[in-house]
This record gives C-alpha cells, sequence and structure tokens, in this order.
C-alpha cells in the first residue's frame, strides 16, 4: 500500500477551499494533516468540507513557525494573499517540506530569485500551481508546437474576462501592497503564463495600455508584444465584464491554427485544409494538486518550477513600465 502524502494547507480562504473539494477526491494518496490559516470564519466553513465528506477535520494551527516545528508533513500547498507567498514558501522549503505554491508566485523579481535559491539550498521541489502548465491541455499543445507539426509560429491572441472589479471590492485583491497588482497580476497571471509556455521564448518587446476604471488596481488591460522570434502576441483582459469568467487563447501557425483557453479548460486544433477545429483527447485530470504529486513522484518532469515565476514577474513588470509611459514600447527582462 503507498504511503499517503502528509500535507498542510496554508490558507482555506475560497481558493484555499475550491483546492480543498479536489484534494479530498484523492484521499487515497493525500492526508491534509492539518490546516494554517488565521481566520476562526476561513477554517469553520474549510473544515465545514471535512465533515460532509466524511472525514474528520484536521487541526487548524495559525501560528507557521510552531506547526512547522510540531508536525511530520512532506508537502505544504500555499493559497494565501500573493504578499506572503515569499516567506511563507521559504520557511517550509528551509522545513524540509516540497511545495506547491498558488499563482503568481512572488511579488516581484527579487523574490523570485530568492525562491529559486531556497529550492536549490534545501534540494526540495518547488512547482507553481498555474493550472494551465499543469494541464495535460497546455503539455499536449506545447509538444505540437515544439514539435514543427503545426509549423512557424506566426501570432498568439490571448483574451481573458471576468466580473472580477466589482467581484473583488473591498478585498485584498484591490490592495496593491498585499496583491502585488490588479487583474492582470490576478486572474490574468495565468493568461500571461500560458502564452508564454505556449510560445517557448521570451517577450523582447511589450507595449501596454492599462485601465483602473476608477479603482485602486488596475482591471482593463492591452498588451501587445513581440517574441525573440519576431512572432506577435496580443493579450486582452477585461475585469470589468458581466458576471462571467471565461478565456479564449489562438496560437496561428503556418500549418494549423490552436485554439486553447488560459487555465487548460480545452483544447483544439484546426489543419491547414479542414474546415473546423476539432477536440484534441488528453488524459483527464484532477487539477493541480494530482499533477504536483505526479511531479514529486517523477511521473512527469516539472512544467511550472519558479523560474516561471521569474519569467512572469519581468513580463509584467515590462507591462507596467510600458503602462507608465502611455503605451512606448520597453524590453522584456
Amino acid at each position: 500500500m503507498t504511503k499517503k502524502v502528509r500535507a498542510v494547507l496554508i490558507g482555506c480562504g475560497g481558493m484555499g477551499r475550491h483546492h480543498i473539494r479536489q484534494m479530498l477526491k484523492q484521499t487515497d494518496t493525500t492526508e491534509i494533516s492539518v490546516i494554517c490559516d488565521i481566520s476562526p470564519q476561513q477554517y469553520g466553513l474549510a473544515a465545514r468540507l471535512f465533515t460532509e465528506a466524511g472525514i474528520t477535520p484536521p487541526p487548524n494551527q495559525p501560528d507557521l513557525v510552531r506547526l512547522l516545528k510540531d508536525y511530520q508533513l512532506d508537502t505544504a500547498f500555499i493559497i494565501t494573499p500573493h504578499a506572503c507567498h515569499h516567506d511563507q514558501t521559504k520557511a517550509c522549503l528551509e522545513a524540509g517540506l516540497d511545495v506547491l505554491l498558488e499563482k503568481p508566485m512572488v511579488m516581484n523579481a527579487a523574490e523570485a530569485r530568492s525562491l529559486m535559491r531556497a529550492r536549490d539550498q534545501s534540494g526540495k521541489l518547488l512547482v507553481i500551481a498555474f493550472p494551465g502548465s499543469l494541464s495535460p491541455q497546455i503539455r499536449a499543445a506545447v509538444q505540437m508546437l515544439r514539435s514543427g507539426d503545426l509549423g512557424k509560429l506566426l501570432t498568439i491572441s490571448a483574451t481573458v474576462w471576468q466580473d472580477w472589479g466589482p467581484n473583488t471590492i473591498n478585498t485584498w485583491r484591490q490592495e496593491l501592497p498585499i496583491s502585488g497588482g490588479g487583474f492582470l497580476f490576478d486572474t490574468g497571471a495565468h493568461m500571461l503564463n500560458t502564452v508564454v509556455d505556449l510560445a517557448g521564448e521570451e517577450f523582447v518587446d511589450v507595449a501596454a495600455w492599462l485601465d483602473t476604471n476608477r479603482r485602486p488596481v488596475e482591471t482593463l488591460g492591452v498588451v501587445i508584444g513581440r517574441l525573440a522570434s519576431g512572432a506577435m502576441v496580443t493579450l486582452h483582459g477585461c475585469g470589468e465584464a458581466i458576471l462571467s469568467c471565461d478565456s479564449d487563447v489562438r496560437v496561428f501557425c503556418s500549418g494549423a491554427i490552436l485554439r486553447t483557453g488560459i487555465w487548460g479548460e480545452r483544447l483544439e486544433l484546426q489543419r491547414a485544409g479542414r474546415k473546423r477545429m476539432v477536440k484534441v483527447s488528453v488524459p483527464p485530470s484532477l487539477g493541480v494538486w494530482e499533477q504536483f504529486l505526479a511531479v514529486r513522484q517523477n511521473q512527469i518532469p516539472n512544467p511550472c518550477p519558479p523560474e516561471v515565476g521569474l519569467r512572469m514577474a519581468r513580463l509584467y513588470d515590462a507591462i507596467v513600465a510600458s503602462a507608465g509611459k502611455n503605451g512606448q514600447p520597453v524590453k522584456s527582462g
């Protein structure tokens, strides 16, 4: 019988509870041994999910330093506000835990480099929980694009929309010191990461326009970029949409058009000479935790190491820099 992975869940707010629901489908491989959340209310909501599943809720220890001393653990899943990510991840790595870290990884490039050093010094695993990178759909798309089977990469067009602005009023997501950015740094982070995954190369030039729509952080954004190969990219984020949350990504190659989403929620392909998109079949997935365990067990390479956090930080910094110059192109990296 395979020994269950002992996990601490750090943060059990709305997104944390989403992940708990998925992890409770994997009790054959996973034991959530303890939760770490400073809010008794959020813990109570999370505990209810265990009770409903017929499982005794794990205890809550809000003091992470004490928790790491008192509990025998294998892994940590960190799902806290963005400003907390660096210090909590570093502490868990130094305590000898493998870590799955919610996106965006960090607040800036300096923090990204710090976590890369902590990963190297500890010898532990660090995976960033981008569902796109961790999805079979995006991995299959990347394989097709790299093989040359679809021809030369020409352009990429990506859009994400959500009622993010009105839905996050009076939350930490609109407090810049805690969130690190607005819609393009939060939900839009999935778009930035997935597009660069698909492109397989860095942005060279970036031009961007951002709008706060009278909120504390940006909720609207348009980005035009040029990749090292000369291929061009457009990124469009609307965080003031009607009640909705969706995305669309089109990759145009000389021999085909590939369609997916920023979370890997679909994968379709239209080859030259064909009249319509055809669904590409991939293995099913229970989400980021299942994929994290597959990486941990050496079943798949790590598709989302901390280097992607540095990559995204550089791209977002270039977007903000260009927007601050009213769309003047800037160099990325």
